[in-house]
């Protein structure tokens, strides 16, 4: 069979012929119909994942949408490098599958699970979202950002407020719900007021952009912030903006703020997946926010290293691509949000 194949950390990988795989006892071996690229795929390839090691070769993907044996549509969750999801087939522990819901589209469940996973594990499980409450989506014009608009107020958030560079992307958070923006192209000074102004009183804020950004928030909420003993759960979840920024020690006796990470090793097992499946279910009743670019497996070394505009992503088919690399897909056959 083929696969895309890493054979130098930091290569794009190469299209070439493996071995079938050897499924053990407790697994199954699952036809792979679509794999998406995103972040944390490249992470893994470049060995510069917190979680991954330096074993080579390996097959990248994380996720993706299958065909059992018994021709059923399924969900691939966490197959991590050295035998990732950009394969023809893989073995997979058949306890780990996950059945997707009738009529979605599996290359557009391929794009969104990723993005949307980060956002629903980091609202449910670590933020512990409760109805009414405020969230403030710190990156909220990127596909897991948007993702995180929809599924806070899909989950009863009372107010919403959406940040983020791209002014266009602020519209589609917009479109999609927020009820405020707030614009980081403005002097420090005015990027803090205005948040401020707009999350003061927040109650949660998922952070995908750490460094200047955040800093830059904690410090317009808490100036605004009229009961200080009210707890501020701030979630990081991604570092777009950098992987470190300044924390002043006052503002933790300040005020009350807890900090707490979404990520792979912040949750069991058991409870990613059973969030993972909650997730599945719901995803019939939401808006498509991703365009799909629809790609030959086979060209995946010169898509690899392609950039997409903001809301896109590149899947990879390993039965071939689409006559339109910029089709875009919806779950059930509607056209997603434009940025």
């Amino acid at each position: 069979m083929y696969a895309a194949v890493v054979h130098a950390l930091g290569d794009p990988p190469r299209y070439e012929s493996v071995p079938e795989p050897s499924p053990a006892a407790d697994e199954v071996v699952v036809e792979m119909l679509a794999a998406a690229l995103y972040p944390l795929v490249r992470s893994f390839a470049s060995g510069g994942h917190y979680t991954g090691d330096d074993a080579l070769p390996l097959i990248p993907g994380f996720d993706g949408v299958g065909r059992t044996p018994e021709g059923k549509l399924v969900y691939v969750p966490g197959a991590e490098p050295p035998h990732g999801t950009m394969a023809e087939r893989i073995a997979v522990p058949r306890a780990a599958l996950m059945p997707v819901p009738e009529g979605l589209d599996p290359v557009a469940v391929a794009s969104v699970m990723n993005p949307a996973s980060s956002a629903w594990i980091a609202l449910r499980e670590r933020g512990r979202l409760r109805t009414g409450e405020s969230v403030l989506v710190l990156g909220a014009t990127g596909n897991a950002g948007r993702a995180a608009v929809q599924l806070a107020l899909d989950l009863g958030a009372g107010h919403v407020v959406a940040a983020g560079r791209d002014p266009q992307g602020l519209e589609a958070a917009t479109r999609l719900g927020a009820h405020r923006t707030v614009a980081l192209d403005g002097s420090d000074e005015e990027v803090a007021t205005a948040f401020g102004a707009a999350a003061g009183d927040t109650d949660i804020v998922l952070d995908y952009l750490w460094d200047r950004p955040a800093q830059l928030a904690v410090d317009g909420i808490l100036r605004r912030r009229t009961d200080l003993t009210r707890t501020l759960r701030w979630v990081q979840v991604g570092s777009a903006a950098g992987p470190d920024m300044t924390l002043p020690s006052a503002w933790l006796r300040k005020a009350d703020v807890l900090v707490s990470g979404s990520g792979l090793g912040s949750i069991s097992g058991a409870r990613r997946n059973a969030a993972l499946r909650e997730l599945l279910a719901r995803l019939p009743a939401l808006t498509p926010t991703t365009e799909v670019v629809r790609t030959a497996l086979a060209d995946v070394e010169g898509a690899w290293g392609s950039a997409v505009r903001s809301g896109s992503r590149i899947v990879f088919l390993p039965g071939g691509g689409d006559d339109d690399p910029g089709a875009a897909e919806a779950l059930s056959g509607r056209e997603p949000a434009r940025p």
